[in-house]
């Protein structure tokens, strides 16, 4: 009895966006090859340039980390004052990580 007292409402169906669908691959195929990059130095890089390798991995990781932020999160289309707001404050918090990072190492030298 219920079932006939159902509203069907119309479904419309929206033909694909081929645009969106074109950007969404080129996005993946540049995070594949930053990706793919970072495999490379990670078993091509000798293990006597730890410092570098690690070096090149925080800078790619930053690198995938604002492409992925400005696309999918759509930073990249936004004010430039929103997008300063968001980076000078994250410099910030990036270079008091690293400075405690320091401290903490050279305290515990000195102690040990």
């Amino acid at each position: 009895m219920a079932h006939s007292e159902e509203h069907h409402t119309p479904v419309t169906v929206i033909p694909p966006d081929k645009e969106k669908i074109k950007k969404l691959w080129t996005v993946a195929l540049i995070l594949l090859m930053i990706t793919v990059l970072e495999f490379i130095v990670a078993f091509s890089v000798p293990h006597q340039y730890e410092a570098t390798r690690v070096t090149i991995f925080i800078l790619m990781t930053i690198v995938k980390a604002a492409y992925i932020v400005g696309e999918f999160m759509h930073l990249r289309h936004e004010a430039k004052v929103l997008i300063w707001s968001i980076l000078i404050p994250m410099v910030f918090v990036i270079w008091m990580l690293v400075a405690f990072v320091y401290e903490g190492m050279a305290i515990f030298n000195l102690r040990y």
